[in-house]
């Protein structure tokens, strides 16, 4: 079968996407590999409050599963290599799009941020566990202020993972994708991306 591809991802990879909004972004990769069979798509909501939050997750979700994608729900970032169906899987590319712990303060506080950098600490710790020896591990997010003072570099370094690369995110590069804020009464609403990037990391080795 001749292999498809959508920007850094191919359809002979083993992907897991993690903290999936209303999984427009994990369909956009299937429609582009015409399968799902090599994807398990999650998101820290169950698939009740998923309906309830967002117009589209009914219907993204169902065509997911047709294209055979495992979906998981009640998914937390910081223990998924514990989860029993994700703890003995290995996968070739890990993706945490645009990772946000909620709405406390300002993003410019600093409890905010630490809030921040603590989800993806906990994140890069759990997917260094199931990632491949020659995997990767993606994380999308903005680079202006007051977002560059997560460090996502940073954290990385502490848990073991190097940066490979840092490219440009542009939500044009995925059809069909639909960032969304995710709480508050203005959840189902896109945000403004901006100046973004995906960031690749793979772990250290001796």
């Amino acid at each position: 079968m001749e292999e498809k591809r959508i920007m850094h991802y191919r359809s002979s990879h083993i992907i897991l996407l993690v903290g999936e909004g209303d999984f427009s972004f994990s369909l956009s990769l299937a429609r582009a590999f015409g399968s799902a069979s090599n994807m398990v798509a999650t998101s820290l909501d169950s698939r009740e409050s998923l309906v309830l939050k967002y117009g589209s997750a009914s219907s993204n979700l169902s065509e997911l599963e047709v294209l055979g994608c495992t979906v998981l729900h009640n998914v937390d970032v910081g223990n998924m290599s514990q989860h029993l169906y994700l703890k003995n899987k290995s996968f070739d590319r890990i993706i945490f799009n645009f990772p946000h712990a909620g709405f406390v303060c300002r993003e410019s506080d600093e409890l905010q941020i630490l809030l921040h950098r603590r989800l993806v600490s906990g994140f890069f710790k759990s997917a260094k566990s199931i990632v491949s020896s020659s995997g990767e591990i993606h994380v999308s997010h903005k680079t202006s202020y007051p977002f560059f003072k997560w460090d996502i570099e940073g954290l990385a370094v502490i848990e073991g993972l190097i940066l490979i690369e840092e490219v440009d995110f542009q939500q044009s590069y995925y059809p069909g994708y639909s960032n969304k804020r995710g709480s508050g009464s203005q959840c189902d609403h896109s945000f403004p991306i901006g100046m973004s990037s995906t960031f690749k990391f793979c772990c250290l080795t001796i």
